[in-house]
């Protein structure tokens, strides 16, 4: 049976001992398309033998969006998820497969939001060590990680990130506008938009590793060969993260403030003292980018008091969506007072008018 195992560390290690500079890119390129390509057929054994993939866990998403607590054990994740979450919260334990995930619900500037709090990680989690590929899956349905760092152990904060990073998750990284088209002929064209350092040579050769020989690459946003290789595979999840210290308590505020500048921490707390508790909730839902949409009857008051949370960059079309799936077909035109209206009740006959945070939407339909 072929060891996975040893050609990846073999490919590593030649990775460490290589110096990168222009006339190794190349190479280094085509070592770590190998690695993917031998972490990928890794997991297609484990999928044929288990009869099913490590990715395949799944968790009932509730409230307008979900936020999961990553950190290794005895960090007060639990302590944090009732803090943040109240306790008239009801908190409860529910088994998915073989996995426990308690989970709350935070209700703030009108938004329910989920809280899932997963067992600890700990180093090796990515290769399943300490059921780690379990906890790692859930990430998958988030829209949100934050990541719980206790004051005392800086050091988990790049090995969570390493973790996370085997695991195909990209924190705080927009995809990369990379489009490849495949073609039956004619060899690699690549187009350009903007200035990075990968040479045309190395993009090929990652290519052809994939068996892509011909194709038409387009790149509009700079990258590197991980991004590359990332773009190739297309099965990386994006999300936005917070960087939490926990049990700020325990530390003085130069000591806290050291670690925050060390780590590049959002935020310092402390569960128990209710500590910045506020400012992190305000964090959290800054930072899942919500907007609020009023909705009005026509001839009736608009409900300021239970608005539809959306993404930023939503559209009307977004709004009938959520709100019924005929609604789109069935659309005539909508009346909006707010910020994305030149004037009150301004009439849009098209559903791809982007709307603002405190927009009142008034739909009518045929």
């Amino acid at each position: 049976m072929v060891d996975y195992n040893k050609q990846i560390k073999d490919l590593q290690d030649e990775l460490r001992k290589t110096k990168y500079n222009k006339a190794t890119q190349g190479h280094i390129g085509i070592v770590k398309a190998k690695i993917a390509q031998l972490k990928e057929k890794q997991e297609l054994r484990s999928v044929k033998k288990t009869g099913k993939s490590e990715h395949g866990y799944s968790v009932r998403k509730s409230g307008d969006a979900t936020v999961l607590l990553l950190g290794f054990p005895s960090t007060g994740k639990s302590t944090l998820l009732n803090t943040l979450t109240g306790t008239s919260s009801e908190v409860a334990a529910y088994a998915f497969t073989t996995l426990t995930v308690i989970p709350g619900m935070l209700e703030y500037n009108q938004a329910s939001i989920q809280i899932l709090d997963v067992p600890g990680v700990v180093s090796g989690a990515a290769s399943g060590r300490g059921r780690g590929k379990e906890v790692l899956a859930v990430i998958q349905n988030a829209d949100l990680v934050l990541m719980v760092i206790e004051v005392n152990y800086p050091e988990h904060y790049p090995a969570i990130l390493r973790e996370v990073w085997e695991s195909g998750i990209r924190l705080n990284k927009t995809r990369p506008e990379v489009f490849i088209k495949k073609k039956s002929y004619g060899g690699i064209q690549i187009g350009r938009t903007v200035k990075f350092d990968l040479d045309d040579d190395t993009i090929k050769k990652v290519l052809r590793e994939f068996k892509i020989v011909s194709a038409d690459v387009l790149i509009r946003s700079p990258i590197d060969v991980d991004d590359l290789i990332d773009c190739i595979e297309g099965n990386k999840k994006y999300l936005p993260a917070i960087t939490c210290i926990s049990k700020a308590d325990m530390a003085t505020v130069s000591q806290v403030d050291e670690i925050k500048r060390k780590i590049n921490a959002d935020i310092a707390v402390s569960a128990e003292m209710n500590l910045n508790i506020e400012t992190l909730k305000e964090l959290i839902f800054q930072k899942l980018d919500f907007i609020r949409v009023y909705m009005k009857e026509p001839k009736k008051e608009a409900d300021m008091k239970e608005p539809m949370i959306m993404k930023r960059n939503s559209t009307i079309k977004d709004v009938c969506e959520k709100m019924h799936k005929e609604f789109v077909s069935k659309f005539r035109f909508a009346r909006i007072w707010g910020p994305s209206s030149k004037f009150p009740g301004q009439q849009f006959r098209r559903v791809d008018h982007v709307l603002i945070d405190g927009d009142v939407l008034e739909i009518h339909l045929k």
